[in-house]
């Protein structure tokens, strides 16, 4: 599958007028900016985005050092069980430069060294249509470094397509800072899931009933509602949405 692939050249024009950066300073919640990113990875032709803090040596999990993303949760929950942080590729690179740079299923699978289990997360990432990553590092006004990563299938970017992502990725990991969606050294990442359900909770409807709106079970959205209120040390849903409307997760 992966030899017949031929890589494609992104060309995309730079925004006129700095539209991209007056669009995100528009943002106001961290569900405003799950929605742009979605909308900009499928401008670009990507499946998937993650913004993440670049993780100390100690982190073990992505999930951890994750500020938002769409990634499946199948593939976030794999790459944390076979603890493939502390081997990335990816993450050494970003702890020695603050260049774009791009990586291939090719180049995770010399890092993994082919064991069977990172072998099965490499062939999951080939069916979600991932094969390969684009790493934007960025940074805030205090020094603080985190990472804008777009993936999908193999591509060449043009030049003006890749000075658009890094300043997109400038802009929209500034906005978060700004907005409140996460503290530094201690990000708390909420999926879009537990962002939706705490939304229909803000709204008055009941497990059932959300559960019905977003075609899931009532006991997912169970889940997904006492797993958001441990994340945000809530004794309740409803302490829960308080505090989610006081950080900018909900509006």
């Amino acid at each position: 599958m992966r030899d017949t692939l031929m890589a494609e050249t992104v060309e995309k024009e730079l925004p006129r007028g700095g539209d991209f950066a007056s669009e995100i300073a528009g943002l106001e919640t961290q569900f405003d900016a799950i929605r742009y990113m979605k909308k900009t990875t499928q401008a670009f032709g990507f499946k998937t985005f993650l913004i993440c803090m670049v993780p100390s040596f100690d982190t073990e999990k992505l999930a951890n050092a994750s500020i938002l993303s769409n990634i499946p949760a199948d593939l976030v929950n794999k790459y944390d069980s076979i603890s493939l942080l502390k081997q990335s590729t990816g993450i050494r690179r970003l702890r020695e430069t603050t260049t774009p740079f791009q990586l291939t299923v090719e180049d995770w699978e010399k890092e993994s060294g082919r064991s069977p289990q990172t072998n099965d997360y490499i062939a999951m990432l080939r069916e979600h249509g991932i094969f390969q990553a684009n790493y934007f590092p960025v940074h805030d006004a205090d020094g603080s470094r985190a990472t804008v990563v777009w993936m999908g299938k193999r591509a060449d970017l043009a030049m003006s397509a890749m000075m658009e992502l890094q300043m997109i990725a400038i802009h929209i990991y500034n906005r978060l800072t700004e907005i409140g969606s996460f503290w530094k050294g201690a990000p708390v990442a909420l999926s879009e899931r537990e962002i939706q359900c705490l939304n229909w909770t803000a709204a008055g409807k009941t497990s059932s009933e959300i559960a019905g709106i977003l075609g899931l079970s009532e006991h997912t959205v169970n889940h997904y509602l006492n797993h958001v209120s441990k994340k945000l040390d809530a004794v309740n849903r409803t302490q829960a949405v308080v505090k989610a409307m006081k950080k900018g997760y909900i509006s």
